[in-house]
């Protein structure tokens, strides 16, 4: 029962639309910027197995946990907060981090060996992509881990209590 009074409604759809429209400005996220999403928008991706959900996922929190700028290089993120609820369990935080450090070396132009795994990362798993020999800024990395929050819920309660939270 206390569920279902946390669902409940208490505005109708076009004061939602006004209230919305009016508070939160549209968000230009790769690679979800073809969406017209707004700050506090919830986003599920759907499909088989291989179809890239989660490289999808992680680019786009990448995008959200960088700087606009950062000691003069632009990295055109949004600096901002990113919460990832991991509903099966099967989440590599590695993958984050070794496409974060990427993205990172690419915004400074650091990176020096380039092949054809790196320029492609969008369709490749994360686990292909090599190891720079050029140190990256560990303190931005360290900052933008922090905007980082990852979830692992375990069963259906643990999603709806995440949820209310």
């Amino acid at each position: 029962m206390e569920a279902k009074r946390w669902i409940d409604v208490d505005e109708s759809a076009a004061e939602m639309l006004a209230r919305v429209s009016t508070e939160r400005p549209f968000l230009l996220l790769p690679p979800l910027h073809r969406l017209p999403l707004r700050v506090g928008n919830v986003v599920e991706l759907v499909g088989p197995s291989p179809s890239s959900k989660t490289l999808i996922l992680i680019q786009a929190a990448i995008s959200c946990i960088l700087p606009k700028e950062w000691n003069g290089a632009h990295y055109g993120g949004l600096e901002r907060p990113v919460m990832f609820i991991d509903l099966d369990c099967r989440f590599d935080i590695s993958c984050l981090s070794k496409m974060l450090k990427q993205r990172m070396m690419e915004a400074t132009g650091s990176i020096v060996e380039r092949n054809q795994e790196q320029d492609n990362v969008d369709t490749q798993s994360c686990h292909k992509i090599r190891k720079s020999h050029i140190a990256y800024d560990v303190e931005l990395y360290a900052l933008c881990m922090r905007r980082f929050l990852y979830v692992r819920c375990y069963d259906s309660f643990e999603f709806l209590a995440t949820l209310k939270v």
